[in-house]
C-alpha cells in the first residue's frame, strides 16, 4: 500500500467518504491502510510530527500492557486539512482503539497495569497527543454492533455536519519500529520522504 490509499483531501478540507464515481463500491470510509503510509501521509508539518510521534508512544503504551491485537480509527482535525479550514494546526489525533484482550486477561487486569492510560483522559491528551477511546471487540454483539455505529457516526461528520472519511490502521506492534522510523526520517528531512 503507498500513501495514495488515502485519498486527497476535497475541495472542502476532508478525506471524501466514499468514492463517489462507485458510491457503493467497498472503496470508502475508514480507510485501510498501513500505519507507515499514515505517517507517510500526515507528516507534513512539524506539529503534524509532534502528534505523530504522540500517537506512536500511545501505541507503544497499549502494546505494554497488552493491547496487540485489533485495530484503531483515527480521525479529528488530524486527518482534515484544519490548517487551511480552521487556519491552526491540529492539536491531538482523536484514536478509537477496538482490541481484543489477551487470552486469560480481563479488561480490570488490563486498566490495573496502567490506570492513567485508561481513567486518565486529560493526561492522555497531554502526553501523547491523542483524544483515545477504547473499545472491547469481545463485547455481546448486539452491543458492539451500538458501539461501531455510535463511533462511526460520531467520526463520519465535522461539528459542522459535513460528511467526511477517516482511517483505520492494525493495532498490531508489527510495523510501530518502521513507522517511527519513517517520521524520525521525515523529522530530520523536514517533513520530506
Amino acid at each position: 500500500m503507498n500513501p495514495g490509499a488515502i485519498p486527497a483531501w476535497t475541495a472542502a478540507g476532508v478525506l471524501p467518504p466514499i468514492n463517489s464515481a462507485q458510491p457503493v463500491s467497498p472503496e470508502r470510509s475508514p480507510y485501510v491502510v498501513s500505519l507507515t503510509d499514515y505517517v507517510l501521509r500526515f507528516s507534513d508539518t512539524p506539529e503534524r510530527r509532534t502528534v505523530l510521534g504522540g500517537l506512536l508512544r500511545y501505541r507503544s503504551a497499549l502494546h505494554a500492557v497488552g493491547f496487540r491485537s485489533g485495530f484503531q480509527w483515527l480521525d479529528g482535525s488530524f486527518l482534515e486539512h484544519v490548517e487551511r479550514i480552521e487556519g491552526r494546526a491540529p492539536r491531538d489525533v482523536d484514536v478509537v482503539t477496538f482490541y481484543r484482550l489477551p487470552p486469560g486477561r480481563t479488561q480490570r487486569d488490563m486498566v490495573s497495569a496502567s490506570p492513567s492510560l485508561f481513567l486518565d483522559h486529560a493526561g492522555v491528551k497531554a502526553t501523547y497527543f491523542v483524544d483515545g477511546y477504547h473499545e472491547h471487540l469481545g463485547m455481546e454483539a448486539e452491543m458492539l454492533t451500538k458501539r461501531i455505529a455510535y463511533w462511526y457516526s460520531v467520526w463520519s461528520h465535522r461539528r459542522t455536519q459535513l460528511w467526511k472519511g477517516f482511517v483505520q490502521v492494525d493495532l498490531a506492534p508489527a510495523e510501530d519500529a518502521t513507522a517511527a522510523a519513517t517520521l524520525a526520517s521525515l523529522s530530520c528531512q523536514g517533513g520530506r520522504p
